[in-house]
């Protein structure tokens, strides 16, 4: 807080400007003072922070003590290094200050200031290097320049307003009145910047919040999302009482002095006053946010029971009219308030806009509304591979196949009598719910269901297993669907990532091959697919050159895979000797082919599938064109989460 009220206390007297006159100059050599003090609580409270960093990072409280840890701390985290650097740049300005200047000609006066408002700025903007802005990748760089922008916007806009409320309480007296034509002008001024100040603060707070936050579920369902909201709460009464001040209050300022100039300070003061202490509760939201990790890198809890998801609809009849219609509605109360707003046309025309508007949104919200659990909106702990597959499909069999079936299709032996089946988790409405909702199913069960709850007998990592494998049998009719050629337009399926190894060679993985190379994943069996083995063998080297890597998986998962294909024709592409049962276990759930071949885009999404009978062959030009229509396609989509959602 400190060093962003030094901004505003350094910047505005520039903003003023320079003043023979007794008032003014004696508020300015108070804003000198004010610095000075405002400087040295700054320097107070840095070692502060610099103290209580020790003692965490060190996790003892005689670190304080110890010249060794507290070097430590100062010179290898990035933390201490910024403290250094900004205590160093305070002190001198505190140093600078205390200095008495002869500043009676005006270029001495500008120098000084500028000396004052360059320190303070630099070193309050250092305070991004420190902050979560710093642990941003990438673009670190861009996300520290958003946030130090935005620092010295704030200080600008919250520091000023402190300087502006004592201008106008020494010139709302007849005292001052050999001031108040210059504090007039210098309020106009800075209402200027502020206004200026806050257009930056709001467009760095956006991307601020989208770097931090990430999404409506991170903002509601985590503590620095709820102080984002509180901040936002706060910072609208303080932007409605800077909104009064710029429109009815500035321009009383130029009034007869007794009747209405000195009398519109006071009550301005006043009122500059309240939005000082609301800016103080925004910074000290501001500095719990700095405390509280980003919302983006912690799991929310979805306070509510519901969400809203266009998926809903499916199965809805009506209800895509329902929210076409209540949609309408609702722009049509927003074009009306907005309207009669601007004709001045308030109370009951602009209460008949707010009213359609809710009608609207109670007609088109309920259609798209879902049941929702704290952790609907949970990001996966096991990332969605083959091996948390493979894991998942022997935990889906001793648990789960009796009632769901063994391959998800529902209605299995001992699924109970007389009541409603399970669900085909085969079907496309297993990808409408998201993963956390079927985490909280596996875990507490579903009321008024023979689901039951696992939470007791699965241990975390095993329920998140089951989560991958349901959400790759909801996707297995999709994969299973797709074309032998690429459709351009077609769906984006995440290729499950998994490990493996080629004899003794160092493992790999499937997701090393991102934005580098595509990749024809083939699940064979011999001695059908030797022929067709024998066709990619002759087109390795052109499909290499396209920028293809051949991954040949034997479907019986066999470790002397190499040595049974034989030598003639001789397959030089890699064919997994390490690792198979996994990607077999996990793969089988898109196929029950034979021989199935998957092209995977470098983004890491399945993007064909061709499923061969025993014997069967295929044009291997046919795969040339595919993958060459792979490179001449935009890479539009962003690369392939680890984890489902």
């Amino acid at each position: 807080m400190a060093s962003l009220a030094l901004v505003g206390v350094v910047v505005l007297p520039l903003v003023a400007r320079r003043s023979d006159r007794p008032t003014a100059r004696a508020w300015d050599a108070r804003m000198v003072r004010l610095a000075r003090a405002l400087a040295l609580a700054a320097i107070v409270s840095g070692l502060g922070v610099f103290a209580v960093q020790a003692v965490t990072l060190e996790d003892r409280l005689d670190a304080l003590t110890d010249p060794d840890a507290l070097a430590r701390v100062l010179l290898d985290t990035r933390g201490g290094v910024v403290t250094l650097f900004r205590t160093s740049l305070i002190a001198v300005l505190a140093a600078f200050l205390a200095l008495r200047l002869d500043t009676r000609a005006r270029a001495d006066w500008l120098a000084a200031r500028w000396e004052a408002v360059l320190l303070g700025v630099v070193a309050t903007a250092l305070g991004a290097a420190a902050g979560h802005a710093a642990a941003v990748e990438p673009d670190t760089a861009v996300a520290v320049l958003v946030d130090a922008v935005h620092l010295i916007a704030a200080g600008v806009w919250l520091g000023g307003l402190v300087p502006v409320a004592l201008l106008l309480r020494a010139t709302s007296h007849e005292s001052g009145e050999d001031s108040r034509a210059f504090a007039v002008l210098a309020v106009r001024r800075f209402s200027r910047l502020a206004f200026t100040a806050v257009v930056v603060l709001v467009v760095t707070g956006l991307v601020n919040a989208v770097t931090h936050i990430g999404g409506g579920a991170a903002l509601v369902g985590t503590d620095y999302g709820r102080l984002m909201l509180l901040k936002l709460l706060v910072i609208v009464p303080v932007l409605a009482l800077g909104a009064v001040n710029r429109r009815r209050m500035l321009p009383a300022l130029s009034g007869p002095a007794a009747a209405i100039g000195r009398p519109a300070m006071r009550r301005l003061a006043a009122f500059v006053a309240v939005e000082t202490a609301l800016g103080l509760i925004v910074v000290a939201i501001v500095a719990a946010m700095a405390s509280t990790p980003p919302a983006r890198h912690v799991d929310p809890a979805w306070p509510f029971a519901f969400r809203f998801t266009w998926d809903a609809l499916i199965d809805l009849p009506g209800g895509r009219t329902r929210v076409l219609i209540g949609s309408q509605i609702v722009v049509l109360g927003i074009v009306a308030a907005l309207a009669a707003f601007v004709a001045r046309r308030r109370g009951l025309a602009v209460g008949g806009g707010i009213a359609l508007v809710v009608l609207g949104a109670s007609t088109a919200l309920p259609p798209l509304a879902v049941d929702a659990y704290p952790t609907t909106y949970r990001r996966p702990a096991v990332p969605y591979t083959a091996t948390s597959m493979a894991a998942g499909v022997a935990l889906f069999r001793e648990h789960c196949a009796g009632c769901h079936g063994t391959s998800g299709e529902g209605g299995g032996p001992a699924a109970p009598a007389g009541t409603k089946p399970p669900p085909d988790l085969r079907g496309s409405r297993t990808a409408y719910h998201t993963a956390g909702d079927l985490y909280w199913w596996i875990t507490h069960g579903i009321a008024g269901s023979s689901m039951p709850a696992f939470g007791s007998r699965l241990n975390e990592e095993q329920r998140w297993d089951l989560v991958n494998t349901v959400r790759a049998l909801g996707a297995a009719a999709a994969v299973r669907r797709l074309p032998p050629t690429v459709d351009p337009d077609g769906a984006r399926l995440v290729a499950p990532d998994f490990s493996f190894a080629v004899g003794p060679s160092t493992p790999y993985s499937l997701r090393e091959f991102r934005g580098r190379r595509a990749v024809l994943l083939i699940l064979y069996t011999l001695p059908g697919s030797r022929e067709r083995l024998g066709q990619l063998a002759d087109a390795h080297r052109l499909l290499g050159v396209l920028g293809l890597e051949l991954l040949a998986v034997p479907m019986d998962a066999g470790p002397d895979a190499i040595a049974r294909l034989g030598a003639t024709p001789r397959v030089l592409f890699p064919v997994v000797t390490s690792g198979a049962p996994e990607i077999v276990a996990a793969y089988r759930l898109f196929t029950d082919a034979p021989h199935t071949e998957f092209l995977i885009d470098r983004q890491g999404y399945l993007r064909a599938r061709w499923a061969a009978a025993a014997g069967e062959t295929r044009d291997p030009n046919l795969l040339l064109a595919e993958v060459q229509q792979l490179n001449e396609e935009p890479q539009s989509a962003p690369p392939a989460d680890e984890h489902v959602h």
